[in-house]
């Protein structure tokens, strides 16, 4: 091999030059078009630069996204944060809003029953059996919640009586329980008659009017509010109305099925009647 290169040395220089000359005058010759090595070449590395350039793009979104992971989900987390927060804070406001509109009904209430001397009061506990209906609430004898008290609603609707108060709490039977009883007045026809409660009734939220008047006639819709009959009880409270009027098994007198004005089953704040002027 050495002996070729030292013989042909000359020749190869002159055809070494003579490829160069060419190279060089087909360059220039055919300005932007590539000569046969270099278009071989280019088939051969395009699909290979492109397949490289392919990876490098996937492998730097894989990176991106590995980077912004941990970022997008701490943002998701505070996101979630805002939204259970001004949740939150929608509910105590819708939760204040109807707390300031009972109040403002009570407001009015005070102004119509100046006798009266209430306390608000939160329902803690429903108590609800074949035998009972009752509810707990949040004001007791520290707040001069006493046995007997009536118990209202923002519009002056009876709800019940307190049963039983301890030193911050205090039990009341609603005014559907079977073992209430208390004086009543007819509206329309201003006659006297008694509230009761009664066990078949008290499963459907109802109560019974007795000892109806024989010669008054009464009315579907007719209003039933409470009397201050034996002081024990404030007048003009709003019991409900007359749903239907019935004759008793013995066929001897009547009764009405009474529907109270009160929403027991809503309540959420009620107001305590500590005292009162008895009005005749």
């Amino acid at each position: 091999m050495k002996d070729f290169f030292r013989n042909n040395g000359a020749l190869i220089l002159v055809i070494a030059v003579l490829l160069a000359a060419i190279t060089a005058v087909s360059s220039y010759v055919l300005q932007g078009v590539p000569n046969p090595l270099a278009n071989v070449l280019g088939v051969i590395t395009t699909p290979i630069r492109n397949g490289i350039s392919s990876f490098a793009g996937w492998a730097e979104g894989i990176y991106n996204y590995s980077f912004q992971y941990d970022e997008l989900q701490a943002e998701n987390a505070r996101l979630r944060k805002e939204i259970a927060e001004l949740e939150a804070k929608a509910r105590e406001g819708e939760a204040d809003s109807k707390e300031n509109e009972r109040l403002r009904t009570l407001l009015g209430l005070r102004q119509k029953r100046r006798e009266f001397d209430f306390e608000s009061a939160a329902v803690t506990a429903r108590g609800s059996s074949n035998w009972a209906s009752t509810l707990t609430l949040s004001k007791g004898a520290e707040q001069g919640v006493q046995a007997g008290n009536c118990v209202v609603d923002e519009a002056g609707n009876l709800v019940g009586i307190i049963e039983e108060a301890g030193a911050n709490w205090s039990t009341m039977i609603t005014i559907t329980d079977a073992t209430l009883e208390m004086g009543a007045l007819i509206a329309r026809t201003d006659s006297t008659a008694v509230l009761e409660g009664d066990f078949t009734l008290m499963a459907e939220g109802k109560l019974k009017l007795t000892y109806l008047p024989e010669n008054t006639e009464l009315i579907t819709g007719d209003l039933v509010l409470t009397s201050s009959m034996g002081g024990n009880y404030p007048s003009g409270l709003v019991a409900g109305t007359i749903e239907s009027i019935h004759t008793d098994a013995s066929g001897m007198s009547r009764y009405a099925v009474i529907v109270p004005a009160a929403d027991l089953d809503d309540l959420v704040q009620v107001f305590i009647i500590k005292a009162f002027d008895i009005v005749e």
